[in-house]
């Protein structure tokens, strides 16, 4: 028996502050979530929103049925979308950690997992504040779930949509806080892997990483002996770089918007972590039944001065090398979207087009299919989890060797994070650019596709391209 769908109370705010203050404002609640459109890029970076204080909050590790469980929490609960308002309007939101992958395929596990994030951290959020960046607008929206019983569902959604109103227009949120800074600043430092080893950055001085450079390099090098021996065509390789947490992981993100900012950029608190992204990559969003999944493959670093910046951008796209990286995820994107789509509804809509970020310009691709009607959101999540594009190609084979040349476990970092509302739309980003907070330390893993025409020395600087973004957020 389905369960009948509600209808939100919604409120439009005149004069709202922008999202980031009301963010600031709500950054204490208990699991408070931004789903920060930091850049807007046509067709992209158009809707943000803030959520805190969920209902519930599901927490799983890899040994639990991470899916099911949210399968039966989403089931209880249903909400009627809105025409005109953000896709948004309530359900579950948070992180997918890359672990959740060993639940779907039989994978080896990583030597050193000394963090133990959670594979899946979701809240269940009645109340959302959206923002339209194209129409400057903005709502809260108040479902009154958990309550079933329409009157107490009507009471409770303007109960609670009162109270966020008052905290967010600038008055004091509640006194049920996350910690101060000096509390997080002052938690024990968990002790890092044996592996990590002194990276000299000179301006910081404290970051480490899972590799010398020697040892990526060499990485890189079976990656590649692994692709000319047939096992497989691409393998995403990383590093972690480690440093310990010098402020507050609100203040981190604030910090990380405003010197890299990016379309599909988030903040989420776990609890004893918080995730800190400025990704600029979609995983795959489902909207009025349509999926779609944009994969990056290609990077170039940016440069000051136009002529030089302009002359990087078309030696990328001239790149043979980058395309065939770019078309290998594409194909495997298809083939994981098939599974759930109508037959011949999956095509490809943009084929390696540029876009250009604050420190690295990409090859972006887009693929878009028709959710056949017994399928839903958790189906296209276990058919196509994790991104290709962080995997490699064949997917299955690129995580073994993944997790054979990568010491230590990945975490949030190439998961996904974002939100399945109670109506059954969907939005996930890919966790790359991405920080994870917690226990005194920021993990910033940064890496990059391996194919067979990859130079150790290139693939190695490529990552420091990516990384600098977020390194320049350490530094206050």
């Amino acid at each position: 028996m389905s369960v009948p769908a509600v209808e939100p109370l919604v409120e439009e705010l005149a004069g709202a502050p922008p999202a980031e203050t009301v963010f600031s404002r709500l950054a204490r609640l208990p699991h408070c979530l931004f789903l920060d459109s930091a850049m807007r890029l046509p067709r992209l970076g158009r809707y943000s929103f803030v959520a805190a204080d969920p209902f519930d909050f599901l927490e799983c590790s890899c040994e639990e049925d991470a899916l099911r469980s949210l399968g039966k929490a989403l089931s209880r609960f249903r909400t009627k979308a809105i025409a005109g308002l953000p896709p948004f309007l309530g359900g579950a939101a948070g992180m997918l950690a890359y672990d959740l992958g060993w639940q779907f395929e039989r994978l080896p596990r990583p030597r050193v997992d000394e963090f133990a994030v959670p594979a899946v951290a979701l809240g269940l959020y009645d109340v959302v504040v959206a923002w339209d960046h194209q129409d400057d607008r903005v709502w809260i929206v108040s479902s009154g779930l958990p309550e079933q019983s329409e009157p107490a569902r009507i009471d409770r959604a303007k109960k609670r949509l009162q109270w966020f109103k008052h905290a967010l227009l600038g008055n004091e949120a509640s006194e049920r806080t996350a910690g101060t800074s000096e509390e997080i600043s002052g938690r024990r430092l968990v002790r890092a892997a044996e592996l990590v080893q002194q990276f000299p950055t000179g301006r910081l001085p404290q970051l480490t990483s899972n590799f010398s450079q020697e040892d990526y390099l060499a990485a890189v090098q079976q990656a590649t002996d692994y692709i000319y021996a047939g096992d497989v065509f691409q393998v995403n390789l990383s590093h972690r770089l480690l440093h310990p947490a010098e402020s507050d992981s609100a203040t981190l993100y604030l910090r990380l918007r405003e010197r890299n900012p990016a379309p599909f950029a988030a903040y989420f608190d776990l609890g004893d972590f918080q995730i800190v992204s400025a990704s600029p990559e979609r995983f795959v969003q489902v909207l009025d039944g349509w999926v779609e999944t944009r994969p990056i493959k290609g990077t170039r670093q940016r440069a000051d001065r136009r002529p030089t910046d302009n002359e990087f951008a078309s030696r990328l796209l001239a790149s043979e090398k980058d395309r065939a990286e770019n078309v290998m995820i594409v194909d495997l994107l298809r083939n994981d979207l098939s599974r759930v789509c109508l037959a011949d509804s999956v095509q490809v809509t943009e084929l390696c087009t540029l876009e250009r970020y604050a420190f690295v310009q990409h090859l972006v691709s887009a693929v878009r299919g028709r959710l056949r009607e017994d399928k839903n959101c958790l189906d296209l999540i276990r058919a196509a989890f994790p991104g290709g594009s962080v995997t490699g190609a064949p997917k299955i084979r690129a995580m073994e060797i993944i997790a054979e040349l990568e010491p230590t476990a990945r975490g949030p970092y190439c998961g996904s994070l974002g939100y399945l509302g109670f109506d059954g739309s969907m939005d996930l980003s890919i966790l790359i650019r991405t920080i994870t907070a917690g226990r005194g330390w920021w993990q910033a893993p940064v890496g990059g596709g391996i194919v067979a025409q990859s130079l150790p020395e290139a693939e190695y600087e490529e990552t420091w391209h990516k990384a600098e973004g977020l390194l320049r957020a350490f530094v206050a």
